[in-house]
């Protein structure tokens, strides 16, 4: 049998916001193809080593750096002495400059002709060091001896808000102690610099911010800024970690001395000590309440461990005062926080840094309050709930959306997961495995619940802004801008706005240099509102400059034009034409510009709109815990987060679960030990990640969609906020299993071991 019908088409593949597109670099990485910075070649290539101090605090008497360029291969050998500019672009220097403040800090670089004739030359520079007592406990920062000639303090921040001298009916005490978490990048550093004819340096790095980067590098060299160009390489996942000052100038300056190109991948020992980890915290917290469970005053003390730099402590201090009491209404607050310099290695910027830090400590506070009134842990949090248009602390107003009382509700309304520790075979369910197990009626299950926050973009007064072109001509787009994709997403974003505005499928959005305008780093969900904005704003841009000549033909104005499934139509139906078609014989582009609404400084008192907008997530974690053995597992993990947009469901859910694996890794694993201000553990082996073993399944309960009036969008940023609560839910949960305190992160056995 035959028939004349054609055949039906295939359903067209959705694109444009709103849709889960495949991630343009997902199937290159799942190849195997993807180019990163550890892959790069360049012809005559030399290879660079670093010299670290054993040492957290020494005095430098001495460098004889002769036995090392005595060796076959080896082309230069470096110290702070060759460096133009050592006082230049901030406290932390290239290479040590006659003090050692932390263990691992560089003191010297090789470039050789192979990577093993390097790091032996580096082991041969000989150090002459006078050893000095290290500062290692933040707590004897505000009496030790100063470590830098402005002291120890980095800062003090007061909040004192509303009256300071209530007091409740019911009053809970806690003190709250959270470790040293790395963000452990799947991929270390590397990187490859090539000298310029001119006499400048191009770099390619796996950088967040080039532009940042690319500026400290010509700093840091006595360069103009303009020969130094910056090559964004593939970045092997980052979590806002590759910020701060690593190799980068080392790199371009062994360059500049050989006039050959040079390449430098750290170990793994080195990244940890290359990079910053998330600031170790001690918090002193005391909750006022009714005898209804309504907080009437909160009071806190928070010290930061800031390490041997000041790198960002700062902003995390703000973060962690500001958000001390939570997503929670609370008349009178008083809080001092400090961040201070130690010995110890320097700690900057991780998902939700600060924030993180009270989190832990303002949920366990709930817990305890809950605890004393016989109330539901959920029902505390709803009696206290913070919704838009009420105030921080800090007296700004949350104009944003707050939907906090909506996302305890969805999290409540999820079953909790069913106890198959009775079924056989299940004994590979069992805390520690079935090898490690003990007695399975030892095990015992927890239930536990956490709200938290994090700011989204700079805060007190950073200069947030970014530029975008996008380019159209034959039926596909391009997309111009400096935002890197760091694993977020960003480049399927940029490809999803311009599908929505311009109606084509096909989006190339080009690698990123620093010859292309600002876009600032990929951090704090920035390049979400911030780039995505600029891209918007120049896809706009060229959708009026595509339908206005349509317009003018059609007597109407461009407002009477859409563009939908790659079809140009009117309102009144009359016109439908393909943009393939408008687009025949024409090349369109358009530059803009996106620079949120600007913040300001926390004064004296801790006052002050800090924040351009904040993020809000509920989280109930189910854990089992081996109360004779002390061993944890996750169970279960239901989370409702407030996204004002889901501009990409699919990736939305993936940063999230992303979120909790960092979380608990922060909770029960993450521990970068020191004793005496020596790194103890800096290996994937010493240093415990969470596996696929340790992360539960993650059911999201709900993507709230209440559009925030002033964002790109309406979008939220996703991926730091569930990094924040995840830890104080676990701990949560752990504390309800045993009835033990549970105070510090990351929960060791002997926390969670019932005597």
């Amino acid at each position: 049998m035959t028939t004349d019908a054609p055949a039906p088409e295939a359903p067209a593949t959705p694109f444009g916001l709103g849709t889960s597109p495949l991630r343009t670099d997902a199937l290159p990485k799942a190849l195997g193809i993807y180019p990163y910075a550890a892959d790069l070649w360049a012809e005559g290539l030399l290879w660079g080593a670093v010299l670290r101090s054993p040492h957290p605090h020494a005095r430098i008497r001495a460098v004889d750096t002769s036995a090392a360029l005595a060796i076959p291969g080896v082309h230069a050998v470096v110290t702070a002495a060759d460096l133009p500019a050592p006082a230049a672009a901030g406290e932390r220097p290239v290479l040590a400059d006659g003090l050692v403040r932390h263990h691992g800090e560089p003191v010297a670089a090789v470039a050789a002709d192979h990577p093993d004739t390097a790091r032996l030359a580096a082991a041969a520079i000989v150090v002459d060091y006078e050893l000095l007592e290290p500062l290692t406990d933040p707590e004897q920062a505000f009496t030790g001896p100063a470590l830098h000639p402005n002291g120890n303090l980095l800062r003090h921040l007061p909040l004192r808000h509303g009256d300071q001298e209530v007091v409740g009916e019911v009053v809970v005490e806690g003190l709250y102690q959270v470790g040293r978490q790395d963000p452990a990048p799947i991929g270390a550093e590397a990187g490859l610099a090539v000298p310029r004819p001119d006499g400048g340096v191009e770099l390619h790095l796996s950088s967040t911010d080039p532009h940042g980067d690319r500026d400290a590098v010509a700093a840091r060299l006595g360069l103009d800024v303009d020969r130094v160009r910056l090559v964004v390489t593939g970045v092997p996942g980052a979590t806002a970690d590759r910020e701060d000052l690593s190799f980068q100038v080392t790199l371009a300056l062994l360059a500049l001395r050989t006039g050959r190109p040079v390449k430098m991948t750290l170990t793994r020992e080195e990244s940890f000590h290359a990079h910053a980890a998330r600031h170790p915290a001690l918090l002193r917290y005391r909750h006022h309440a009714d005898a209804q469970g309504k907080l009437v005053k909160v009071e806190a003390q928070i010290l930061l461990d800031g390490g041997a730099y000041a790198e960002v402590s700062a902003e995390a201090l703000a973060a962690a005062t500001a958000f001390a009491v939570g997503p929670y209404v609370c008349p009178n607050v008083a809080v001092d926080a400090w961040a201070v310099r130690t010995n110890n290695p320097p700690a900057g910027r991780m998902r939700g840094e600060g924030a993180l830090q009270s989190c832990f400590a303002h949920e366990s506070q709930l817990d305890l309050l809950a605890a004393r009134l016989g109330l539901d842990p959920l029902e505390i949090r709803r009696r206290n709930a913070l919704a838009t248009g009420d105030g921080l602390p800090t007296g700004q107003a949350v104009t944003c959306p707050a939907p906090v009382a909506a996302l305890l509700d969805a999290v409540a309304e999820v079953p909790l997961p069913a106890l198959p520790l009775d079924e056989p075979d299940t004994d590979w369910l069992l805390p520690g495995g079935p090898g490690g197990a003990g007695d399975p009626s030892a095990v015992r299950r927890g239930i536990g619940y956490a709200l938290g926050m994090c700011h989204m973009l700079g805060a007190e007064g950073a200069d947030e802004v970014a530029t975008a072109t996008v380019r159209i001509s034959g039926g596909s787009a391009t997309v111009i801008c400096a935002a890197v994709d760091a694993g977020q997403g960003f480049a399927t974003l940029a490809r999803q706005i311009v599908q929505s505005v311009l109606g084509v499928a096909e989006v190339y959005v080009a690698p990123v240099d620093s010859d292309q305008s600002i876009a600032g780093p990929a951090a704090r969900g920035r390049h979400t509102w911030v780039s995505g904005g600029a891209v918007e704003k120049a896809a706009l841009m060229v959708r009026h400059q595509l339908l206005a000549p349509i317009a003018a033909d059609f007597g109407m104005s461009v407002e009477l034009l859409s563009i939908a499934d790659g079809k140009i139509t009117s309102y009144d139906g009359v016109l439908g034409m393909p943009v393939g078609e408008a687009l025949e014989g024409k090349e369109l582009w358009a530059t803009a510009q996106c620079r949120p609404h600007p913040t300001e400084a926390l004064d004296e008192a801790g006052q002050g709109d800090a924040f351009v907008s904040i993020a809000f997530c509920v989280m109930r974690a189910v854990v089992d815990v081996d109360i004779e053995l002390g061993a944890v597992r996750v169970v279960d993990v239901t989370v409702a987060q407030d996204v004002g947009r889901a501009l990409n469901p699919g990736q939305i859910e993936d940063r999230i679960e992303a979120g909790v694996a960092q979380g608990i890794g922060a909770a029960l694993l993450e521990d970068l030990r020191t004793s005496g201000g020596v790194l103890l553990n800096p290996s994937l082996t010493g240093y415990r990640l969470p596996t696929a073993l340790d992360t539960p399944e993650v059911r999201v309960a709900a993507l709230l969609e209440e559009r925030d009036v002033v964002a790109t969008f309406g979008a939220k940023a996703v991926s730091a906020v569930p990094a924040v609560v995840a830890p104080a839910a676990i701990a949560a949960a752990v504390r309800a299993a045993t009835g033990l305190p549970v105070g510090r992160l990351p929960i060791q056995p002997q926390d969670a071991v019932v005597a």
